[in-house]
């Protein structure tokens, strides 16, 4: 009987001992704009580093469509098109239909024609996902539609496929 409230504070010191700081990923994720401040404070270098993943903290705040964490990254030179294999912070926010960060991305200059490594860009991500406002700001952003992913195919190959007129038309009007 002795051992069971030792064996419960070892549990607690256990617990104290295993919460770890959050990193600069979770604050991107969860849009703690303070703690992300501080980070920079601390740090300057800490929004251009990658998670074990190949992530930015900007791709993951794109992607979780917190936009006030994305303004003080790229107020603070975070890397607009830092890409991974899984994308660059554009394609983020194309995946997630945020428009209002893809339209900050664009007026910061985002690279619209970079591809991931299926060779996928923004456009053909917005065209698969039926974004018919982001398929048009990347097409006025001089997104190219000639782009070929790694099946062969581009935006207006996915429109078609997906006998969309509308998307067809608009991706048209670049021919």
């Amino acid at each position: 009987m002795k051992t069971a409230p030792l064996i419960l504070l070892l549990l607690c010191f256990s617990m104290v001992f295993s919460q770890s700081k959050p990193t600069i990923f979770d604050v991107a994720r969860n849009g703690d704009l303070e703690l992300a401040k501080k980070m920079l404070k601390e740090n300057p270098a800490v929004f251009n580093s990658k998670n074990k993943e190949g992530y930015s903290p900007l791709t993951l705040a794109c992607y979780r469509g917190n936009i006030e964490i994305v303004r003080l990254m790229l107020k603070n030179n975070a890397d607009i098109n830092v890409n991974s294999t899984m994308g660059t912070p554009l394609m983020a926010a194309v995946v997630k239909g945020n428009v209002d960060i893809v339209k900050l991305l664009i007026q910061k200059n985002a690279n619209v024609n970079l591809q991931d490594a299926n060779g996928t860009t923004a456009l053909i991500y917005a065209t698969m996902f039926k974004n018919y406002d982001i398929v048009s700001g990347l097409i006025k952003a001089k997104a190219n539609i000639e782009i070929k992913d790694n099946k062969g195919k581009n935006a207006l190959d996915y429109a078609i496929v997906a006998d969309d007129d509308k998307l067809i038309e608009t991706i048209k009007t670049k021919y």
